[in-house]
């Protein structure tokens, strides 16, 4: 077959104006697909700034209910929060993740009390919790011990649900994570509560600012003794597909934009919903690159959403969340 077939077929014809193309491309993910990662502190009257963030914030309760209605006006759902605390409150067991009177438990329970349609995502791991900064239980080496670690991890994703959680997080990468909380949710009599597993997470370079904004940078070493490693494309789809094995009611890859290639495939091996997580360094990347001037923000982040959409994403872990009628409305 000749594929040369001009000057008969010419494809400039379907992109001649903007009424055509608009009929033929596929839309933007709407508002219903996005979740708002944020960060919530103890204290009141508090909106403080993430400086590698612009545009994000660490919020005491009050002021995260305010943001949040302004948010759900928007025709965003759906929030997943990081509880930020202070030295004090972190020790070697993470003993604070586990309170029912800590922030993110706190969070929940006001989220669900003024919007009870919110859908409501946890993350669950330790990192921001323990002293040393690591996900899970450490020995006297600093390595992290898998199995001690699934205990915490378990208590703490009952604690969140018990609060009113709809979604419960794992996000440490220790192996049988996702049995280990279902089946302490199961022992609790909170079969109801989603299970979405951040179970294709890798050691990227991208999560600095996040870090910066949790306050969970690891003391010392790093996480990619338990992190997925970013050259090694089998182990990450396995991931996944124990994950899926093990119970998960929703995948995820993170980060996303570096990751298309990851996220098709594991679109392709499973009928489970796909999320992924378009990390802070992605976005504070793009904002840094508007700033020196060099690209357009809005269309920047458009094109960026519109590969994940193309690449499988059912639903999008995205800092651009709070700011979607700004990005995505024309």
């Amino acid at each position: 077959m000749n594929i040369n077939q001009f000057p008969q077929v010419r494809l400039r014809r379907l992109r001649q104006n903007s009424t055509i193309r608009d009929m033929l491309a596929a839309p933007l993910p709407g508002p219903e697909k996005f979740v708002w990662p944020t960060f919530v502190v103890e204290g009141s009257g508090i909106k403080e700034p993430i400086s590698s963030m612009p545009g994000q914030f660490r919020y005491s309760i009050d002021t995260l209910l305010e943001a949040v209605g302004k948010l759900i006006a928007t025709g965003v759902k759906s929030v997943m929060l990081f509880g930020v605390v202070g030295d004090n409150d972190k020790s070697c067991d993470a003993a604070y993740a586990m309170r029912d009177d800590g922030i993110v438990q706190c969070a929940i329970r006001a989220l669900k009390k003024s919007y009870p349609d919110l859908l409501v995502f946890t993350d669950v791991c330790v990192c921001e919790y323990t002293d040393h900064g690591h996900c899970g239980i450490t020995n006297e080496h600093g390595n992290v011990l898998n199995d001690p670690s699934l205990e915490l991890l378990a208590r703490m994703a009952v604690s969140h649900a018990k609060a009113g959680a709809d979604v419960v997080a794992p996000s440490a990468m220790m192996d049988g994570q996702v049995q280990a909380i279902h089946r302490a949710l199961d022992a609790n009599n909170l079969t109801g509560t989603i299970l979405m597993s951040y179970s294709t997470k890798f050691s990227s370079s991208m999560y600095g600012p996040f870090r910066e904004a949790a306050d969970s940078a690891p003391g010392t070493g790093d996480r990619k003794g338990y992190q997925a490693d970013i050259r090694d494309l089998n182990s990450a789809l396995r991931e996944s597909e124990l994950d899926e094995a093990e119970g998960a009611d929703i995948l995820m890859v993170k980060p996303a934009m570096f990751y298309l290639d990851v996220i098709t495939r594991i679109k392709q091996q499973t009928k489970l919903p796909l999320a992924a997580y378009n990390v802070s360094g992605e976005y504070a990347m793009l904002i840094a690159t508007a700033d020196r001037g060099w690209g357009d923000l809005k269309m920047m982040v458009r094109e960026s959403i519109a590969a994940m959409d193309r690449a499988g994403v059912d639903i999008f872990i995205s800092y651009w969340a709070n700011q979607y009628e700004i990005m995505f409305n024309d």
